[in-house]
């Protein structure tokens, strides 16, 4: 896969980073501004995916929210189940914190965007200063497989099968409870966690994986923007180079972000 994934411009700074013990890749582009920085956690169902998979997006997620992007290498199943990518995750925000970061987001996709959720929890229950606002597309925040669009959109969904998810869940979870909050962050309390926009396809298998996780969210006095884009595929965002829907989301992810830290930036 990664011999396929177009390079991001010229103008597009990539360097290599150890983020507290974790691989990662900082990305700057002309657009991006020192004051503003996001940590991207890709998706793969935790057992595949890179940075480097991901080079044709990231560049213009940090370019529409002008900022500096963390992407990390966190570790994969099944050889390094749960909760090895949360600790991964956790150490590369710390790491972050500690270089006195500001203007601070978190985003993920599918599996990433459950991770970039269960983060929150982790930092909220840890104590720890939480990001400004945080996006979560197609997120999976169910592995115990209870949402209706599992079967309702089985036939409909281009992208995933739902038959596979069982195993992919058994893989990084390696016999442990589907509803741990940290592994599925739907069964949490989201009490307290910052603004967040939640984008997913309607014809998902994972669409009530957002759905739900955004409803408990509001319940939850939390600020959320959900947006079910009709006839999308499961992370539209990354067809980019070809699909006009895709550069429309990732535009309104950074008109999300613009809001959101330049509110926080306002009253610093």
């Amino acid at each position: 896969m990664e011999m396929l994934v177009p390079y991001p411009p010229a103008s597009t700074r990539t360097r290599p980073v150890d983020a507290g013990g974790v691989k990662a890749q900082w990305i700057e582009t002309p657009a991006s501004r020192t004051d503003r920085q996001l940590l991207y956690l890709h998706g793969g169902a935790y057992r595949v995916g890179s940075p480097a998979t991901y080079r044709h997006f990231t560049w213009r997620l940090a370019t529409a929210a002008r900022a500096r992007l963390l992407a990390i290498d966190y570790r994969l199943a099944p050889e390094h189940p749960f909760p090895a990518a949360l600790e991964d995750t956790f150490s590369a925000y710390r790491w972050l914190l500690a270089g006195a970061a500001q203007g601070l987001a978190i985003v993920g996709d599918s599996a990433g965007g459950g991770l970039a959720l269960a983060l929150l929890l982790k930092l909220r229950d840890a104590g720890l200063p939480l990001p400004a606002a945080a996006v979560a597309l197609s997120p999976w925040t169910d592995l115990a497989l209870t949402g209706a669009s599992l079967t309702l959109n089985a036939d409909a969904d281009p992208m995933l099968n739902a038959d596979d998810l069982p195993h992919f869940a058994a893989d990084y979870l390696a016999g442990a409870d589907p509803r741990n909050p940290y592994a599925s962050p739907f069964y949490g309390d989201p009490f307290g966690l910052p603004p967040t926009l939640f984008h997913v396809g309607a014809d998902e298998i994972l669409r009530d994986d957002a759905v739900r996780m955004a409803e408990k969210m509001r319940q939850a006095k939390c600020r959320v923007e959900l947006q079910i884009w009709p006839r999308m595929p499961h992370v539209w965002h990354l067809l980019a180079p070809l699909l006009p829907e895709a550069r429309c989301a990732i535009a309104g992810i950074g008109d999300f972000l613009e809001r959101v830290l330049g509110k926080r930036a306002a009253g610093s």
